[in-house]
């Protein structure tokens, strides 16, 4: 198949063989226990190394998990190559160890349209993670649905907002047999870096709160002020946005945890949130 994006982190972040990640997924969404809220519009989910982050990503995708979508738009921060606007991959597969994930190229080539903003950059995807850490989840939880690759570059106001509406606009206009309810729109972000938990748990409250609020402009103001809040925090009010635009009321802060968690280590940590959007 043409245009297949390799795997960057797989056997690194992640267990690189079918048998083994299908274990280490399983065994974190086992460890939810949720009640079924109906199907998400939305969601949050983080993604550093899958021991550290996967448990709390699992609240997301067990939400989700026995939902049906068309398609699912992922959304994520770039962290190697500087650039302004989104970078989209719009045709071919992403390859996993569980085998390839499909492009919904129609959906893909419709976002495009509505935005001057979205534009083919492959060397944005070559090496980040931020995508690439939600595949196993989607690949193993929500088999067959295929994905729309976006990754944000300067995560500014306009670049944020502008997305947002792109992808309100390109979904809100699908024909009513395939209308924008049954694509999922994730954001993928991690929060706080290497502040002391305490630190990191204060700064982290902040996206909570305006996460559970669904609302974006809040966020983006926070954001405006101490960008350090959230790595992909672009990517949530770009989904937030999109997800009330397209008639989206309510949102619920699903888990919280830091890698300090799972490393023992408290001093500098990471902070991880799991949301829904319905």
């Amino acid at each position: 198949m043409r245009d297949v994006r390799p795997s960057a982190v797989a056997g690194t972040w992640y267990p690189g063989t079918s048998a083994g990640l299908a274990t280490a997924i399983d065994a974190h969404v086992a460890d939810v226990v949720e009640a079924f809220e109906g199907r998400p519009r939305a969601i949050v989910a983080p993604h550093a190394g899958l021991m550290y982050s996967g448990p709390v990503a699992a609240y997301a995708y067990k939400r989700v998990m026995n939902c049906r979508y068309s398609a699912i738009v992922l959304v994520g921060p770039s962290h190697f190559v500087g650039f302004r606007g989104v970078a989209i991959w719009p045709r071919g597969a992403w390859d996993t160890p569980f085998g390839t994930v499909p492009v919904a190229e129609e959906i893909a080539g419709a976002i495009a349209s509505h935005s001057n903003d979205i534009h083919e950059r492959a060397a944005a995807h070559a090496r980040e993670h931020s995508l690439e850490m939600q595949l196993p989840f989607v690949a193993r939880l929500l088999p067959g649905v295929p994905i729309v690759p976006l990754v944000m570059g300067y995560q500014t106001r306009e670049t944020a907002e502008g997305l947002g509406d792109a992808l309100a606009d390109a979904l809100g206009s699908r024909a009513p047999r395939g209308g924008p309810e049954d694509v999922l729109l994730v954001a993928s972000s991690d929060l706080s870096h290497y502040q002391d938990a305490r630190v990191a748990s204060e700064m982290d409250a902040v996206v909570l709160r305006h996460v559970a609020a669904l609302d974006p402009a809040a966020l983006m103001d926070t954001l405006e002020h101490e960008p350090a809040h959230a790595c992909g925090g672009g990517p949530i009010v770009s989904v937030l946005r999109a997800a009330r635009r397209l008639g989206a009321s309510r949102a619920k802060v699903l888990h919280y945890a830091d890698s300090g968690d799972v490393s023992g280590d408290k001093s500098a940590v990471v902070g991880y949130m799991a949301a829904a959007v319905w």
